[in-house]
């Protein structure tokens, strides 16, 4: 019973993000949904990338937490447009939540949507919120043995971030054998050693990677709309 009861939540959830799926690809808008454990470093990113990117891009972020807006707070900061989540205990995002706020965006009038999940390695990755991709962060601090225990966000996601590189020097993380790991979990994952920290490590090859996945769902909602 419990495996059917589970399979009818995803396959609702499959549904429902399948309808959000068009409503991004109607408007034109690249979503991402960014998955990590809790404190590996999402909102420092996405302050980063919102200020770095501000004059290049229309951005606008959806925050999950089980309580609290302290991380939605920091991200209005920017100057971004910003919705709360909360899930009051629930360990993840999911599609119909994600429907709920989208009608609060002018979705036709941005590039980017960042969907910052609840801080959790399983249960998140399960459940489709309609994004174009999967983000996944590992901070060094997490240990190089992560992408082996929890194979499916890395499976499932176009682009890792190694997180926290700054701290390299101070605990025994192993980036050959982390991306090994990630690797065989997913060939064609893209893997991005960065920093948060002052003025940011790595970044750069972050942002290259956003404007590619701008320009590619440009054309994509350009040959859409031609047809």
């Amino acid at each position: 019973m419990e495996i059917s009861v589970g399979r009818s939540l995803l396959e609702s959830n499959d549904a429902l993000a399948a309808e959000l799926s068009g409503r991004f690809a109607r408007a034109g808008v690249l979503a991402l949904n960014l998955i990590s454990s809790p404190g590996a470093g999402k909102t420092s990113l996405l302050e980063h990338t919102l200020r770095d990117l501000s004059g290049e891009f229309s951005m606008a972020v959806i925050e999950g937490d089980l309580q609290t807006d302290n991380d939605a707070r920091r991200v209005a900061a920017t100057g971004a447009l910003v919705e709360q989540i909360n899930t009051g205990g629930g360990c993840h995002l999911d599609a119909s939540m994600i429907l709920e706020v989208i009608p609060r965006f002018p979705l036709r009038d941005l590039d980017i949507l960042f969907i910052e999940n609840v801080g959790n390695l399983v249960c998140p990755v399960e459940f489709n919120c309609g994004e174009d991709h999967k983000v996944a962060l590992l901070s060094v601090a997490e240990g190089d043995d992560k992408p082996e225990k929890y194979p499916l966000l890395f499976h499932l996601s176009s682009v890792l971030l190694l997180n926290k590189i700054d701290l390299l020097p101070y605990v025994d993380f192993d980036q050959e054998k982390a991306a090994r790991f990630a690797r065989a979990a997913n060939p064609r994952l893209s893997i991005l050693p960065v920093s948060c920290r002052g003025e940011g490590e790595g970044l750069e090859a972050w942002r290259e990677w956003l404007r590619e996945a701008v320009k590619a769902k440009r054309a994509k909602h350009a040959g859409t709309s031609g047809e």
